[in-house]
């Protein structure tokens, strides 16, 4: 009897040590493309091709009236700085950035997006 005691007084333990350490994992969720948002968090305009996108935590959006539409990174524009997080990858002997699946090459002082 005492030893039942004993192992339900440690998983009971064990189990508040597992949600304590969930609760403080973040998780973020990302909008798919063509998914419209009202409100974005200090966007940057970026003018590409007579286009302006915004760039906000690394998720391109175009403005649609006074909401923003997701989507995706046009080939060729130029950011100047990539948001934290994001990976080094070398293919090909070539220096590539990828970020929220999407791929930066570093050119001058900025990142160009560019296909893998």
């Amino acid at each position: 009897m005492k030893s039942l005691k004993v192992i339900l007084a440690s998983l009971v333990l064990l189990g508040t040590i597992l949600s304590v350490n969930a609760q403080r994992r973040v998780v973020k969720v990302y909008p798919k493309h063509g998914t419209v948002v009202t409100t974005i968090h200090k966007p940057k305009v970026v003018i590409h091709k007579n286009a302006r996108f915004h760039f906000a935590n690394g998720v391109w959006y175009k403005a649609r009236g006074r909401k923003y539409v997701v989507c995706a990174a046009p080939l060729g524009i130029t950011v100047r700085h990539l948001p934290r997080g994001n990976k080094v990858v070398h293919i090909n002997g070539r220096k590539l950035y990828k970020y929220k699946g999407v791929w930066y090459k570093k050119k001058g002082r900025g990142f160009v997006v560019v296909t893998a």
